[in-house]
């Protein structure tokens, strides 16, 4: 007579339901939207810096033209500023980092719409009020959707304030006005230290972080 196999005392990992997965397919979305904004906030300064750097040295050279034409009475007229090709090409360089930040917050959005459809289907079937086992560890269902929506209204206003220093920064005559934009754009005052915080609980509740 066959010998029986021991059972298998290796705990088996607990097969997903179709909205668990999705959650954590759109907490590693969340991840990678989060780092690419990163990445493209950082070549975004770099371009603003070269912007911010070449309108200086342009009114520098202004105001050395002032005192030479103020020097030569007869001159009928001041003379123009030239067309600068590299500011130009820097101002498009930004507005395309800005349009690449701008779908990436549009995925943002339609993270956050996905996650809250996930809430009310399971609102759905298990009824209102009704406390429901949690997908992976501890987090309610509709917690992920208030962390989704807090992340995704920080980067829609820190969109909007990049907006306005793209449509702004090289058009600037005050000194001061530009570096507070360049200052801005860096330290993205509207996106929250608990950002990356509630990132890695996220990360964490769905499995793709180990503790």
């Amino acid at each position: 007579m066959a010998a029986k196999s021991p059972p298998d005392s290796t705990p088996r990992r607990p097969v997903l339901s179709v909205s668990a997965r999705k959650i954590k397919d759109n907490a590693a979305d969340w991840h990678n939207l989060m780092m690419k904004w990163e990445r493209l906030n950082d070549n975004g300064f770099t371009t603003a810096n070269k912007i911010v750097n070449m309108r200086i040295g342009e009114q520098f050279q202004d105001k050395k033209l002032e005192i030479a034409c103020d020097n030569y009475a007869t001159e009928p007229e001041k003379p123009t500023r030239k067309y600068n090709e590299e500011l130009d090409n820097c101002c498009a360089e930004l507005l395309e980092t800005l349009n690449h930040m701008t779908k990436i917050q549009l995925k943002m959005e339609k993270l956050t719409s996905t996650t809250k459809a996930i809430c009310d289907l399971e609102t759905f079937h298990h009824g209102a009020g009704n406390c429901t086992a949690p997908f992976f560890h501890t987090w309610p269902t509709p917690y992920f959707y208030e962390v989704s929506l807090k992340l995704s209204e920080m980067y829609k206003k820190e969109l909007q304030l990049k907006q306005t220093i793209v449509q702004d920064i090289a058009h600037s005559a005050d000194q001061d006005l530009m570096m507070v934009y360049l200052s801005s754009w860096l330290y993205q005052p509207y996106i929250e230290n608990s950002s990356m915080l509630l990132l890695e609980a996220m990360l964490l509740e769905t499995g793709h972080r180990q503790c």
